[in-house]
């Protein structure tokens, strides 16, 4: 549009007229250049019409002059730079405010920004509040089951107690019945034991009239009783042997009185029996009283479940009311949503709202269901129901307290914080007091993260407002939706109500008709069984007297089985007698051996102590005969005979001495062995005094010790001995 049309139509009348090399816009110029010039038309003159498409699609190079740099299409250029400058002028206009509403969007959108973190805490801790109030629903949920599992345990456990107390009682009875013949036969004992320490008292009597006779007759009998020492140990070992023998008659007869015992616990057994069966009739009678009882309380329930069954109904109609009365309130929740703002703050509250109406729906249900199955749970389910709004009652109570507590705790917090930033400011302060060279190195450093910062602000704030906005419709949307879902699934719940309330009360029908139905089989079964208990209990009184007969003619038996026991047993009793008296009077010689088997130790003790003194007086007079001999040839004759004579008269003192001790009587009893005091022919003289025994005749010649061996074997047979009669001992 920079030419005029005339110039436009010359144009291919110079370009036919020009060589075929020369360009369009060339051609152009000398037709703008031959054209007279009229500034007056030029400046009024407008272009209209736009330019053809094909100068439009020309280069910047084609369309402005080689040789003066114009463009060719310079009005049009105008043109465009005009609609620029309109347009920059109107930016400017519109920005000129652009400032204080920058400040002012800046300032709303902090106070949004803190709004918005403000309700996700909310949401947060709302969120978080929500899920412990469930998990602790369902721990109590939990709890409860397990406390209804354990009264079922408790419940069985008490019917399992009641069984085993009932078996305690009749083992007790059992137990008693036991014990009372236990205790006839230890009155049976004791009167035996009397009879045996009455004995004894005699025995002990005679006893003492004897150990005067003993003593005197031990007198006499102390010479010959070294002889019969030999003789005794022969009886005892015949004796042994006959309480050998006598030890497995007893063990023979133990056996019999056993296999005695099994009978009687046999017929004990039988006796138990017979008294079982008179338990079990009675039980029976018991039962049939039960069950009459029991015909009676299910007639009284069966009325009492009619009844309540009238009042469930009546429930029900007052539970539609309350329907009624949830969808007034959730007219009045939908006039309430006038506004956004109030939509966001009361969101949480409508939702926790539907979530108790959709609890209490579902509560309905599982009531409506319960009534269907049982009546008493119904009751138990209502208690609960109350328990564990109390329950929630405290739980939110608790939560509002903690809320306060966590408050408290909160500002406690800021101050504390407050007071560490104070603390960590004034540190600062003083190493920046101390460290006057890294304060421009902080400054560079702080300016750079402040620019840094704002940069990264504006980013996030460009972004956070994104967001917002995607979040804030994003959950309009949920809102939204989710007011229509509880909306349409409140109204199915409202058209399902009266539904489930005619369903169950056709079920409830079905069942009362159903129930009186197994009332008159179980009266028809009961009569049946009644006549088959009266049979039954015919057949147990035959049985009864049939056992009664049995019993008699067993006891019978039995009393003449025991009367035989009691005579066996009493002969078996003064066989003891008989062995326990041997026993004693075995007891008696073997005490009088020890007595004398002790004076015997002594005697040679006393032997031995003189024979040890008869050495020392010898080694005496071997000293002074060498001595003698040494100087024999310097003394005397009258001396050598004066020490002869004292040698003579020592050697005769120490045998005087020898032979008074050998004579003297024991202390103890008195009696006199004459028969110790001799020599044996066997004992020899010691090798020193053989080649001397001529020729000093007046020494006397000593026996040698006893040999150890002959000791050990004494000892052993004492030992032996008082084994043997110290097992008698134990076995009786």
């Amino acid at each position: 549009m920079g030419c005029d049309v005339s110039v436009l139509v010359r144009i291919p009348a110079a370009r036919d007229s020009l060589a075929p090399g020369v360009d369009t816009l060339q051609l152009m110029c000398m037709a703008m250049l031959n054209t007279p010039t009229e500034p007056k038309i030029m400046d009024q003159h407008l272009p209209v019409y736009p330019l053809p498409e094909e100068i439009q699609k020309m280069s910047r190079d084609e369309t402005v002059c080689t040789y003066c740099g114009v463009s060719y299409l310079i009005l049009h250029e105008f043109k465009l730079m005009e609609e620029k400058v309109k347009a920059m002028e109107e930016e400017m206009q519109f920005y000129q405010g652009s400032v204080e509403r920058e400040k002012k969007l800046q300032a709303e959108f902090q106070s949004l920004s803190k709004e918005f973190e403000q309700s996700k805490t909310d949401n947060e801790l709302k969120t978080q509040r929500i899920q412990n109030i469930t998990l602790q629903l369902k721990h109590k949920q939990d709890e409860l089951e397990r406390v209804n599992k354990d009264q079922r345990c408790c419940q069985e456990q008490l019917k399992v107690a009641c069984n085993q107390s009932q078996m305690f009682r009749e083992k007790i009875t059992q137990h008693l019945l036991i014990l009372q013949k236990g205790l006839l036969s230890l009155q049976f004992t004791k009167t035996e034991l009397a009879a045996v320490r009455k004995e004894i008292s005699s025995a002990l009597e005679d006893w003492t009239t004897l150990k005067g006779e003993l003593f005197l007759k031990t007198e006499a009998i102390s010479d010959t009783s070294l002889r019969e020492i030999a003789k005794l140990s022969e009886t005892l070992s015949v004796s042994q042997k006959k309480n050998v023998e006598l030890e497995k008659q007893v063990r023979d007869l133990q056996l019999v009185s056993d296999s005695f015992g099994l009978q009687t616990q046999q017929l004990q057994t039988s006796l138990q029996m017979e008294h079982e069966l008179q338990n079990r009739c009675q039980e029976l009678q018991k039962q049939t009283v039960d069950l009459q009882n029991e015909i009676e309380n299910a007639a009284l329930k069966f009325q009492k479940a009619t009844a309540e069954l009238e009042r469930y109904k009546e429930i029900c109609m007052m539970k539609s009311k309350e329907a009624d009365d949830y969808r007034l309130e959730l007219g009045k929740l939908k006039s309430l949503e006038n506004t956004e703002s109030r939509l966001t703050k009361e969101l949480c509250e409508k939702n926790s709202l539907l979530l108790e109406c959709q609890r209490k729906c579902n509560r309905l249900q599982e009531e409506v269901a319960e009534k269907e199955r049982t009546e008493k749970n119904m009751k138990r389910s209502t208690s609960r129901l109350e328990n564990e709004l109390d329950v929630l009652k405290s739980i939110l109570s608790e939560t509002e307290n903690e809320v306060v507590i966590l408050k408290q705790e909160r500002e406690l917090m800021l101050i504390s914080h407050q007071n560490t930033v104070e603390q960590l400011q004034e540190s600062l302060r003083q190493k920046m007091l101390n460290d006057d060279c890294r304060k421009e190195k902080m400054e560079n450093e702080l300016r750079k993260e402040r620019t840094q910062c704002a940069t990264d602000l504006k980013e996030k704030i460009s972004t956070l407002k994104d967001e917002a906005k995607m979040e804030l419709d994003i959950e309009r949307q949920r809102h939204d939706e989710l007011i229509r879902k509880y909306q349409e699934e409140l109204k199915e719940l409202q058209m399902k109500i009266p539904v489930l309330i005619a369903n169950a009360s056709d079920v409830l029908r079905a069942e009362v008709e159903i129930l009186e139905k197994k009332l008159q089989e179980t009266q028809s079964k009961l009569r049946e069984k009644d006549k088959a208990k009266d049979k039954e209990i015919q057949s147990l009184k035959v049985l009864i007297s049939e056992l009664e007969v049995k019993q008699k003619t067993q006891q019978a038996s039995s009393r003449s089985a025991i009367e035989e026991m009691y005579k066996e047993t009493h002969k078996k009793s003064e066989e003891l007698k008989e062995l326990r008296e041997e026993v004693t009077l075995l007891r008696q010689h073997f005490n009088q051996a020890e007595e004398e088997k002790t004076f015997l130790q002594e005697t040679v003790r006393r032997e031995c102590e003189e024979r040890y003194e008869l050495t020392e007086a010898l080694s005496q007079a071997r000293s002074q005969l060498l001595e003698l001999k040494r100087l024999g040839g310097n003394l005397p004759y009258s001396q050598g005979s004066s020490n002869r004579i004292n040698l003579n008269s020592s050697c005769s003192s120490v045998v005087n001495k020898g032979k008074k001790i050998c004579t003297n009587p024991s202390s103890s009893k008195g009696t006199k062995f004459t028969g110790l005091c001799k020599m044996p022919r066997s004992m020899s003289t010691p090798a020193t005094f053989q080649h001397r025994s001529s020729g000093n005749k007046g020494l006397p010649i000593l026996p040698s010790p006893p040999h150890p061996r002959e000791k050990e074997s004494s000892g052993a047979g004492n030992r032996q001995i008082n084994t043997i009669l110290r097992r008698k001992s134990n076995q009786l």
